[in-house]
């Protein structure tokens, strides 16, 4: 079962990875597996921008590439260096990677100002009328 807590404070720990030298917005992300484990990611800023990857992302490619495909939950923080914490939702092409490989339906995402501070939604609730590999089959 999971502790929404302990997921959030995997995430601020992984907050604290992020490299963000032009915004100094750090975010970090900690996603739960079907299997058990947590896969941490954080925001990688590039100069050019565009090559920029998002904490969430980071962490779904991070447990796609060591074999995970079945996800439970994704605990997202994000707030400016020194600054004070707010909700920092994920952004489209995030919710995007999401419903490649999440029911949304099922899945859980966890956004928090803090592990006393947050709102737990489903995927379907942050992106309705997703487009996902079901609409692919024929």
């Amino acid at each position: 079962m999971m502790n929404i807590k302990d997921l959030i404070a995997k995430a601020i720990e992984a907050r604290e990875m992020a490299y963000t030298p032009y915004s100094s917005f750090m975010v970090g992300a900690a996603l739960l597996a079907k299997s058990g484990k947590i896969y941490l990611g954080c925001n990688i800023e590039n100069a050019a921008y565009t090559p920029t990857n998002c904490a969430e992302r980071t962490a779904f490619f991070k447990a796609v590439s060591e074999g995970e495909r079945g996800f439970e939950a994704i605990a997202v923080v994000g707030w400016p260096r020194g600054g004070v914490p707010g909700f920092a939702y994920p952004c489209g092409v995030c919710r995007q990677v999401m419903m490649e490989f999440c029911d949304p339906e099922d899945f859980t995402v966890i956004v928090a100002a803090g592990e006393e501070n947050f709102r737990v939604h489903t995927l379907k609730e942050i992106l309705p009328e997703g487009f996902g590999p079901e609409n692919l089959s024929t």
